[in-house]
């Protein structure tokens, strides 16, 4: 009888855990993974990460890998990451944008997620309020999961879907938090240097205003796709523009995009001393530690420059050769006056497009009516998939999407914007 009691009896965690939201990104790949399985052609552009076969990792920070675990470097890292990664990194973040931090103010943990995450943790207590711009990637989830409370920008097409000091302002007195991306995922689009200059006056204003023994407003600034600019845009960050900032700013950054080492899992993040040793002690905690043989082998990568400068030219012209190639194919849609249109790339791995089709209704009558139908209909039709901005917070209404290169061939982009091409003049 007992044993029937508890087979019925419901399982229940916490309030937390059951109103948490999965990733909407990883649930729709893996529906397209299923299709692919039972024998579907889908081009695939949904993950933001990369296919090894067109973009592998360097092959001198493979070979250093390689080498760590040969070396027996398979213990516990240290803490805060292995002294001379962190030596290293501090170099790297010199050299190339022009920061001067100790390697004492860095952290290095297992890519940028845990970093996030600690920053979370770090600064914010219960119902603490965050301001981000929407879209942007999960920082609904882990105001969710720090229980803050959410104050979310609607970040416009005419912006370039970046959030402005005019929106950022009328709620900066009672937040804690600002989190900001650039290049932003998932649009690929960068903060132009005077509307970051307008928000970093907006924080020390804030900052100058409050008492003390007030806890500051500090911004949490994830550059992971910074160095990963197209043409001829300038990636801007807080403390360059304003030094004044260096108190108030956290950075996000890693190996992950940059070098197409999403699964090496080496990121690391660097602030205030006093913030970055108490996301240390959380992380020590959760043990989200990089693992200590990929850490040897970062920082001697790091250390090697004409080696990541001729890695990151070719990586670069790729990368950016496929934006511009989906740019210009939506483009030329565009102006045969079929209803697409994308934003100019500035960065990242990913293009911004919009597919102005809901009300249209398809060959067999239905009518499209939100993104998740456009969506299904571009997988079905046009058996391409990608990621719409509902995902990352905007609503149901959006007809912008994400479409990610990472694991585009160069020879597919006509195919694929034939596709396209054609699945938009089957709409009534």
């Amino acid at each position: 009888m007992l044993t029937e009691t508890l087979t019925k009896r419901k399982l229940q965690a916490s309030a937390m855990a059951e109103s948490l939201i999965g990733s909407e990104i990883i649930k729709l790949a893996a529906e397209i993974n299923e299709k692919i399985k039972q024998g579907e052609k889908i081009y695939n552009f949904t993950i933001g990460d990369f296919d090894p076969k067109i973009f592998p990792i360097p092959d001198e920070l493979r070979n250093e890998i390689i080498n760590a675990y040969i070396a027996g470097y398979t213990n516990y890292p240290a803490g805060n990451g292995e002294p001379e990664l962190r030596k290293q990194v501090a170099s790297f973040i010199e050299h190339y944008q022009g920061l001067k931090y100790k390697p004492e103010e860095f952290l290095i943990s297992g890519g940028a997620r845990p970093l996030i995450y600690a920053i979370y943790k770090t600064v914010l207590d219960a119902n603490d309020k965050v301001i981000f711009p929407v879209p942007s990637w999960n920082n609904n989830h882990y105001c969710h999961l720090t229980n803050a409370q959410q104050i979310l920008i609607d970040a416009l097409p005419e912006n370039n879907f970046m959030p402005t000091a005019a929106s950022i302002k009328p709620h900066i007195k009672d937040a804690t938090l600002i989190a900001l991306c650039s290049p932003l995922n998932p649009t690929g689009t960068v903060f132009t240097e005077d509307n970051l200059c307008e928000i970093c006056e907006l924080v020390l204003e804030e900052n100058s205003r409050r008492a003390a023994t007030q806890k500051p407003l500090y911004v949490m600034y994830d550059q992971i796709y910074w160095m990963l600019t197209a043409g001829n845009t300038k990636h801007f960050d807080p403390v360059s523009l304003y030094p004044d900032m260096r108190n108030f700013t956290i950075y996000v950054d890693g190996l992950s995009k940059a070098f197409a080492a999403t699964g090496v899992r080496v990121g690391w993040a660097f602030g205030p001393f006093a913030i970055i040793d108490k996301m240390k002690s959380i992380l020590s905690h959760v043990g989200a530690w990089s693992p200590k043989a990929e850490q040897v082998a970062t920082a001697k990568y790091l250390s090697d420059k004409i080696a990541m400068d001729n890695y990151l030219s070719h990586f670069k012209s790729e990368v950016n050769k496929r934006l511009i190639g989906f740019y210009e194919g939506f483009q030329k849609l565009k102006a045969e006056g079929l209803p697409v249109e994308a934003i100019e790339p500035q960065g990242a791995i990913y293009l911004t497009v919009r597919f102005n089709i809901i009300g249209k209704k398809t060959t067999e009558g239905h009518v499209i009516a939100n993104s998740n139908n456009i969506t299904n209909y571009l997988i079905n039709t046009a058996k391409t998939a990608m990621v719409p901005f509902s995902a990352f917070g905007a609503s149901d209404s959006s007809d912008w999407f994400r479409l990610s290169v990472g694991t585009s061939r160069a020879e597919d982009i006509d195919t694929v914007v034939n596709l396209i091409a054609n699945a938009l003049r089957q709409l009534k």
